[in-house]
């Protein structure tokens, strides 16, 4: 009996013995410093399954990329309980209590459909997006024209800089297209997203930055173009803008995070004098998907178009200098990934 309970206690032993090294072999092979889980396109009255498999990707932090909540209104006690509705969401709740939360916002949570600086309600809907977010009743945030915002994240091996773009509350009318196209590129310097201050605090943020890596977070596509409806393309000036305001910046490690679009895609394109691959990474959406889509032109593409709801995330590593970028869907299934290096 003595024996066999010896023999009972050693297998226990062997077994989480194997069970710590699988552990740690575990940790060894991931090569994730730090992981960003991100995604846009959440209807607050629809049940959100994916926040248990966004959870199980451990990420360090939650970005919103754009509509939050479908608002779509100018009466702010609606768009109020909106968000409160949002915040309620049993999964929602969990994750937020445990890791931080970044957010832009697009157009239904900026409250009009497409909508830019012509919004009648902008600034109240500014303050109830930064009450959603938590942010003080003292921060300067509170008094700024726009809700552009920069974080900074250190770790022991290197530090992630999140930038997050307002395309909403600066930016000036679109062109209308006719056809099935809604709309098409204005004219050469007419018009722009972020304006003037904008512009210049970006410049500023990427001038002045140390960080490893620079996520430039924007609720619209920046390198899709060619689809009709909302995108940087909108503006090719700004596009040429932005990737100059990079160019000259020599920030290093920048990726795009983009959504609006219902559908998650990868896209890429080379830029002369830089010296990584401008890489703009769309995850949409989290609640409902384009699963009609049949198909769009889009040059930047690489691999193919997801149309089911999915989130993205964003596994960092300092010392090899890359980011493994993943399109994860329900059951936390990896639906396709890239590898973005510098």
């Amino acid at each position: 009996m003595r024996n066999y309970f010896v023999l009972i206690v050693s297998s226990l032993l062997f077994s989480n013995c194997n069970i710590k090294k699988q552990n740690d072999l575990a940790k060894q092979t991931t090569n994730h410093d730090f992981t960003i889980a991100f995604g846009s396109c959440n209807k607050q009255n629809k049940t959100n399954v994916l926040w248990q498999e966004i959870e199980k990707n451990n990420p360090d932090l939650w970005v919103w990329g754009g509509d939050i909540i479908y608002s779509d209104t100018e009466n702010m006690d609606k768009m109020k309980n909106d968000y409160e509705t949002q915040l309620n969401q049993n999964g929602y709740k969990s994750l937020r209590t445990k890791i931080p939360v970044l957010a832009t916002w697009d157009d239904h949570d900026y409250g009009e459909n497409d909508g830019g600086t012509e919004f009648p309600k902008k600034n109240e809907a500014q303050q109830l997006f930064l009450d959603f977010l938590g942010v003080a009743k003292t921060s300067e945030r509170r008094n700024q024209e726009g809700i552009h915002y920069s974080k900074l994240f250190k770790t022991s091996k290197g530090s992630i800089n999140v930038i997050l773009l307002d395309t909403r509350y600066f930016r000036t009318a679109l062109t209308r297209a006719k056809g099935k196209r809604r709309y098409m590129p204005n004219k050469k310097g007419e018009g722009t997203i972020l304006g003037k201050s904008q512009w210049s605090w970006l410049e500023k943020e990427l001038n002045s930055s140390t960080a490893d890596f620079n996520i430039i977070v924007s609720s619209i596509q920046v390198l899709s173009s060619e689809h009709g409806f909302e995108t940087w393309g909108n503006f090719p000036h700004e596009v040429e803008k932005l990737k100059e305001t990079i160019i000259k910046s020599k920030a290093k490690g920048v990726l795009i995070l983009s959504g609006d679009r219902h559908i998650s895609e990868f896209s890429q394109t080379e830029v002369p004098n830089l010296p990584f691959k401008l890489t703009d990474f769309t995850s949409s959406g989290l609640t409902h998907s384009y699963t009609s889509y049949s198909g769009e032109p889009n040059k930047f593409r690489k691999l193919k178009v997801v149309n089911e709801i999915s989130f993205g995330v964003l596994n960092f590593n300092f010392e090899k200098n890359f980011i493994d970028l993943e399109m994860r869907g329900r059951n936390n299934k990896l639906i396709q990934k890239m590898k973005q290096s510098y």
